[in-house]
């Protein structure tokens, strides 16, 4: 089933919280799936890629309407919005046979943490754990996105920054609970609720050696929530708040939409910036411009290098 989706239903399964709730929410998947099943021409409309997701959605509209929980409302929207096709239909069932399986592990084991996801591709672990958010973003304002994403880049940056913690957020032997149990300590009364569940799904959902870029993935997610583009800026020396609007306007003109900076000193770059905006990549510092003279220099080979060539006041006397 599509990662995305995956993600989407642990972060609604988590709100809806007791058994009863996913119970009762499984059993409208199973009714919204029945009912598409026994209609040709809902089937038909739903499974037309030709025809645009809000068009199919619009007709769900209608369906669902005061008839169902808002959480199921929402995963199945959801599930017309990414995934095939062709596969939607099949998607209901999935999502309520999972939601069924859920509402019996809630009941049988009360008060364990969830059980772990399969493992996934790294690419498709981020997607999976770009739905969850998805899902969580959805239910905050526009303010709290920026407050989420500014504090999963910080989360990151520490991450990034000490070694003990990347070793110990990339050791897949470590139980996922245990690396849960770690994430929640260190953010514990210093981040908003949606920032601390993001990060920890970051651990059960992604992949191990992949905890920091699926880190950034969100922080990139909750600016697109937003309608802008992240653009990660290190400097070799800080960069004024003047500085950074004509950059923020510049590569807005540039990409088409809004841009936000995050900006990281790297004193290694010895003087300018190193700009990333999706897969645009300006660099404008002074390594990248010494690395540069370096290979213009080995590929002219030994002997005498002749830098100006413009003449002598002799030469133009002469001439």
């Amino acid at each position: 089933m599509n990662p995305g989706l995956q993600g989407y239903l642990a972060a609604v399964e988590e709100s809806l919280g007791g058994a009863d709730a996913l119970d009762e929410a499984a059993g409208q998947l199973r009714a919204v799936a029945d009912l598409v099943d026994g209609s040709p021409l809902l089937t038909s409309v739903l499974d037309d890629g030709a025809l645009p997701v809000a068009s199919r959605r619009a007709v769900l509209d209608d369906l669902l309407a005061g008839r169902v929980r808002p959480e199921v409302a929402r995963l199945v929207y959801q599930a017309v919005t990414v995934v095939p096709a062709s596969e939607v239909t099949t998607s209901f069932h999935w999502l309520a046979a999972r939601m069924a399986e859920a509402a019996e592990r809630r009941r049988a084991r009360p008060g364990e943490p969830p059980e772990e996801e399969p493992t996934l591709g790294r690419m498709a672990a981020r997607n999976r754990v770009g739905g969850y958010a998805a899902a969580v973003f959805e239910r905050v304002s526009v303010e709290e996105l920026e407050q989420i994403e500014d504090e999963i880049f910080r989360f990151a940056r520490t991450v990034e920054a000490h070694r003990a913690l990347r070793t110990a957020f990339g050791d897949r032997d470590l139980p996922v609970a245990e690396r849960q149990g770690l994430a929640l300590d260190l953010l514990a009364g210093k981040v908003s609720e949606a920032t601390a569940r993001c990060c920890a799904y970051a651990v059960r959902g992604g992949r191990a050696r992949d905890f920091v870029a699926t880190l950034d993935s969100l922080v990139e997610a909750a600016a697109a929530a937003r309608g802008w583009r992240v653009a990660r800026v290190r400097a070799a020396e800080p960069v004024a708040d003047d500085q950074q609007r004509e950059l923020s306007r510049a590569l807005g003109t540039l990409t088409g939409r809004p841009v936000e900076l995050q900006v990281s000193l790297d004193p290694r770059l010895l003087a300018g910036a190193v700009v990333e905006v999706g897969d645009l990549l300006v660099d404008g510092s002074a390594r990248h411009r010494l690395d540069q003279l370096g290979e213009q220099l080995v590929h002219l080979g030994p002997g005498p290098v002749t830098l100006f060539t413009h003449p002598t006041p002799r030469e133009e006397a002469s001439g």
